[in-house]
């Protein structure tokens, strides 16, 4: 930081402030012939004491991304992982539970009300992050390494069905995240037609 700029934060901070606002009690004091002849000691005296009285300067609040920040960022790495889904070359098999899973996911994400929902949710989020961003991409990745190992060395348990399984198991937590977001929705509703009906 340079000087200059430290010069203008301190002119510009709390204590110079209050202590100047203080000094210039001292001149009124002075004016009025209550400071007599040490008026410069009286001056210089509540100007310090302003300063020292002042509330210290509060550093500024970290700009933390809002949720709607980290949904857009969501979005687009679910982006970049439907088009590495897209070019690696899943079996046919799992292409009915990459489809639920992506099809879920991309719900969740798509702006509009399913959205706000979820970034209501910090736990939803969070999961739905998990998955775009650890699991899935680890189950493909794991699967293609698996499946060039099992050309290698054949007649262990295939490296689709655990492909499968844990497709299954995803888009069963995503599901499940769907629908206690529903059950949210639900449960304000009957809350305001509670509400209202009470009114």
């Amino acid at each position: 930081m340079a000087i200059s700029d430290r010069v203008l934060g301190y002119l510009e901070s709390r204590k110079n402030l209050a202590g100047g606002a203080c000094g210039l009690l001292g001149l009124v004091l002075t004016f009025t012939g209550v400071a007599g002849p040490y008026w410069p000691v009286v001056v210089a005296g509540l100007y310090g004491a302003g300063a020292l009285v002042a509330p210290p300067e509060r550093p500024p609040v970290p700009d933390f991304p809002t949720p709607s920040d980290r949904l857009e960022e969501l979005r687009a790495d679910f982006a970049r992982l439907d088009g590495y889904l897209g070019e690696v070359g899943l079996p046919a098999s799992a292409s009915p539970r990459v489809t639920e899973l992506t099809s879920v996911l991309g719900a969740l994400l798509e702006r509009g009300w399913g959205a706000d929902a979820l970034a209501e949710d910090p736990e939803g989020l969070h999961t739905v992050a998990r998955i775009v961003r650890q699991d899935l991409p680890e189950a493909v990745d794991s699967f293609v390494r698996a499946r060039w190992w099992s050309r290698l060395a054949p007649g262990q348990e295939s490296p689709e069905r655990h492909l499968e399984r844990q497709l299954a198991l995803l888009a069963r937590e995503a599901v499940a995240l769907a629908a206690v977001l529903k059950e949210a929705d639900a449960r304000r509703q009957e809350t305001h037609t509670r509400y209202l009906e009470d009114r």
